[in-house]
């Protein structure tokens, strides 16, 4: 190859390798500019609900959501959102957040109105107390108030209806207890005349349902442990009911001691006879129907053994020996 041509083909190489360099440290420039600027912010939140209240700037905004770790740069949000938005602004509304978005989705969704608060699935177990409630919403939404719910709560223990609930991530304790009270009387209306023709209050009913819920588990067992506990009631017995004591000192039958056993307390059925004041749990169905539907039994004691499995007896001595039997 002549020299000239030898030169020349050195200078187009030399041209192209520079112009590659070039393109590859303006590509490296343009990623680099999008991380810092445009990219999610690594802190940014999942399950999150932030508010943009009527009348909020897009600057106040801004500021909002770079405070929250929604976008990395205020002064790209304020010129992104105007350059779209224009004079439209924000839309005000809560908008909930769950996986990293850049600033352009978040800004979409604020001039659009994308709220995309979707309702999530929440279980309430048959048998839960207010508190497991309260904790149970909050393992499922961080935000939730679970202190106030208990607080309002305090009455409606015994009445918040256990069931599978959809409810918001903004939801509020007051809607949440609204629901599981509405709940509750909707499932109860239909034995309305069975417990009017069964001679007890519903107060009675429901606080005999919450002890059956955790005193038995199934049907059969239940409507048992139901005439036994009505029969105790109508002999003038202590209802001697272990169930109680997880409410009153977080111990279950397997941890009791004698001094538990003594402590008075208005919930202790040993040292007070009646029913307790109050439900110790949130029956459901099943347990509810139990109370009113009790079977007929020649027992008067029963026990349940570490495998859940119950044992009855007709005389105290009988239930000793089913003590020493099945629990030692």
């Amino acid at each position: 190859m002549p020299p000239e041509l030898i030169i020349a083909q050195e200078k187009k190489n030399f041209y192209q390798t520079r112009i590659a360099w070039i393109v590859l440290f303006f590509i490296a420039a343009v990623f680099l500019f999008y991380a810092v600027s445009f990219a999610p912010p690594k802190t940014f939140p999942s399950d999150f609900i932030i508010a943009i209240h009527s009348g909020d700037t897009i600057s106040e905004t801004a500021t909002q959501f770079k405070k929250a770790g929604l976008v990395r740069s205020e002064f790209y949000f304020k010129l992104l959102a105007h350059f779209f938005g224009g004079s439209t602004g924000v839309i005000a509304g809560k908008y909930y957040f769950n996986e990293p978005l850049s600033i352009f989705s978040v800004i979409n969704r604020v001039l659009t109105g994308a709220y995309e608060i979707k309702t999530q699935k929440v279980l309430i177990p048959e048998g839960f107390t207010a508190k497991d409630i309260a904790s149970k919403i909050l393992l499922v939404f961080h935000d939730f108030d679970s202190e106030l719910f208990l607080r309002l709560a305090k009455e409606k223990e015994g009445y918040l209806f256990p069931d599978t609930y959809f409810w918001r991530p903004d939801i509020l304790p007051t809607q949440a207890l609204s629901d599981m009270q509405k709940n509750f009387h909707k499932k109860i209306a239909p034995l309305a005349q069975t417990i009017a023709a069964f001679g007890k209050s519903e107060k009675e009913i429901i606080i005999m349902a919450s002890l059956i819920e955790k005193e038995a588990r199934q049907m059969e067992t239940r409507r048992i442990v139901a005439g036994i506990l009505w029969k105790r009631l109508a002999l003038g017995m202590p209802l001697q009911v272990d169930a109680v004591f997880p409410y009153i000192n977080g111990k279950n039958t397997f941890q009791l001691t004698t001094e538990d056993l003594k402590v008075d307390h208005p919930y202790n059925t040993y040292t007070r006879k009646g029913l307790p004041p109050g439900p110790i749990s949130n029956p459901g169905l099943d347990a509810i129907l139990a109370a009113i539907t009790p079977t007929v039994s020649p027992y008067l004691y029963y026990l349940s053994d570490k495998n859940g499995n119950m044992h009855y007896a007709r005389t105290f001595p009988e239930h000793v020996a089913n003590k020493e039997r099945y629990l030692r």
